[in-house]
């Protein structure tokens, strides 16, 4: 299975400022994941059109579920930007929780428990603030929130753009003491912002329970870079040890199943 999760930056190019969310579908359907789960993502707002990026992303892949979590809405009129999944499997659940500190800028996590052919999996995808203390106090809001203590039997992955520069947030932090492991590391592989030229790892990825990470990557095409100020991240999995005769980071086939 499959994971992609991206900043999109509103599909706003970032080096040359250019609006063209294509790039940005592209970036996407060129790893033909099972699961996308972007951030930043507008509706509706004049710097990109008032197009309805969640519905142009839905069309392009057709998922079986998708949920779109409007976190930050524009300072006039209508619309704003959030945090879009989208899935190729059918959700058992799902829920979209506030993890918004006092009155700094709006922020959201989507919860759900997805139903893949090796099971359940939940699901954690969020945007973390650009404060230190406001990510520890976001990720521990977030972990000890009734809607995900629902799914803490499950294996459990979290992802999405962390904006956790100094790595606090892991093996000495909130996540490492909830028994979480960094799949993005050392962080020397997976750095991912700015995407022209990556200096430091803000899209992150951690896992608790039976998941087997196959690879992970960050996906540096020209493409890529071209397309948001930061670069795709890339996760292999299973819910379930892979055999041993199949290699850990063996290709995965490209198939045609997001193909317009």
């Amino acid at each position: 299975m499959r994971l992609l999760s991206y900043n999109i930056h509103k599909g706003i190019g970032g080096r040359d400022r250019r609006y063209r969310l294509e790039r940005a579908i592209e970036v996407v359907e060129r790893e033909n994941p099972d699961l996308i789960c972007l951030q930043e993502v507008d509706h509706g707002v004049k710097r990109t059109r008032h197009d309805d990026q969640p519905t142009r992303f839905v069309e392009s892949f057709r998922p079986a579920a998708h949920l779109y979590q409007l976190n930050v809405r524009a300072k006039t009129g209508t619309g704003g930007y959030g945090n879009l999944l989208l899935s190729r499997w059918p959700l058992l659940t799902h829920h979209h929780v506030s993890i918004r500190l006092e009155a700094r800028k709006p922020r959201g996590a989507q919860l759900c428990v997805v139903q893949t052919p090796e099971g359940p999996l939940h699901l954690i995808h969020w945007h973390l603030g650009l404060n230190e203390k406001e990510r520890h106090w976001q990720a521990a809001h977030l972990l000890s929130h009734a809607l995900f203590r629902e799914g803490r039997h499950l294996p459990t992955l979290i992802v999405g753009d962390f904006n956790d520069w100094r790595n606090t947030l892991g093996r000495k932090g909130v996540l490492g003491a909830e028994g979480f492991h960094q799949v993005t590391a050392p962080l020397s592989r997976f750095r991912s912002f700015p995407s022209y030229l990556p200096m430091t790892a803000l899209d992150k990825a951690y896992v608790r329970g039976p998941i087997a990470i196959r690879h992970a990557r960050i996906a540096r095409s020209r493409l890529a870079r071209d397309a948001s100020d930061h670069l795709p991240l890339v996760v292999d999995f299973h819910l379930r040890p892979p055999p041993d005769h199949e290699p850990r980071d063996r290709h995965r086939p490209h198939d045609d199943r997001h193909k317009r």
